[in-house]
């Protein structure tokens, strides 16, 4: 009975070990999602901005002024 129950956690050690697994795999991608999603908007909202701007503003930025 002991080695039953021996295997018997160690399964559910196991199991448990590659669930918590699986979940921070789904983490990290949903995480990876977002963190995309913010830098589409950042691009999307810099190619507006410069859009918005006169004709060779925007560009660069003079340091001596």
């Amino acid at each position: 009975m002991s080695d039953s129950l021996a295997i018997a956690r160690s399964f559910a050690a196991t199991q448990a070990s590659t669930t918590q697994q699986a979940l921070q795999t789904e983490m990290l991608r949903q995480q990876t999602q977002a963190d995309q999603a913010v830098v589409a908007l950042l691009q999307q909202s810099a190619d507006q901005m410069q859009a918005a701007l006169p004709t060779g503003q925007g560009q660069s930025v003079d340091i001596t002024a």
